[in-house]
């Protein structure tokens, strides 16, 4: 098997549990009273700990290594511009949306690297490719929710999931052109990861993490503690 087709599988094979995310957050009732509001908030903020673990530990220290400190914070400034802007108009039109543009931010970055990695023969393809999985998955599950319970939505389930599934596309694209195009540019590819970090950093103070308080309940703030070291986990097995 070629190096590229390995990078398609694989960043296909991680955009997939976005949409197996959304079919475990079909079930709309996890479990009773008090115990389906603890879970729905402790996986968002797993999900929300393992973006922030994706913009500390792998789309900053990776994008900032090709640029200087000035353009380096003008980028990750301006994507927390930009998608204040965007999630603005969203909300201006009764979009829920945050969860979904936060995955992407994540999801598409972090293909195009595994795609770049695998090019320079990158020996942790196959761990990396788990790790993105694994972010998508709560991310998935939190972004379903976020759809499916907003007023005004009129996709059912299934639609939703199909949709989650036709966005795994986005990874072998992403990766295809990490592998044919970025590889040779790390400018340009610094420069998207640190755009995408500052407006992950927006989303998820700005959208995410309001969601996850519960009075006299410490499972969510234990769960954004396990998103952070799932990330802090694979960066360290990567490196």
């Amino acid at each position: 098997m070629s190096a590229l087709t390995l990078a398609l599988l694989l960043s296909l094979a991680a955009g997939l549990s976005m949409a197996a995310g959304a079919l475990i957050g079909v079930k709309q009732h996890i479990a009773r009273g008090w115990l389906e509001q603890e879970v729905r908030h402790t996986v968002i903020a797993f999900g929300g700990g393992a973006l922030l673990a994706a913009v500390a530990l792998v789309l900053v220290p990776e994008g900032a290594q090709h640029h200087t400190p000035l353009s380096a914070t003008l980028l990750f400034v301006g994507g927390g511009i930009a998608f204040m802007v965007v999630d603005r108009a969203l909300a201006a039109h009764g979009g829920a949306m945050s969860q979904l543009l936060a995955m992407l931010l994540d999801f598409v970055p972090e293909a195009i690297a595994l795609g770049a990695a695998l090019a320079v023969g990158g020996g942790q393809a196959y761990l990396l490719a788990f790790l993105i999985g694994m972010q998508n998955l709560p991310e998935g599950f939190n972004a379903y929710r976020e759809i499916r319970n907003s007023k005004g939505n009129t996709l059912s389930s299934t639609k939703i999931i199909l949709a989650f599934a036709a966005l795994a596309l986005l990874g072998p694209a992403s990766a295809a052109l990490g592998f044919l195009v970025l590889v040779n540019n790390p400018l340009i590819l610094g420069g998207i990861m640190l755009f995408a970090s500052g407006g992950i950093l927006y989303l998820v103070f700005q959208d995410i993490a309001p969601q996850v308080p519960l009075k006299k309940h410490w499972a969510p703030a234990q769960g954004a503690v396990a998103g952070f070291a799932l990330g802090l986990v694979g960066h360290l097995l990567v490196h």
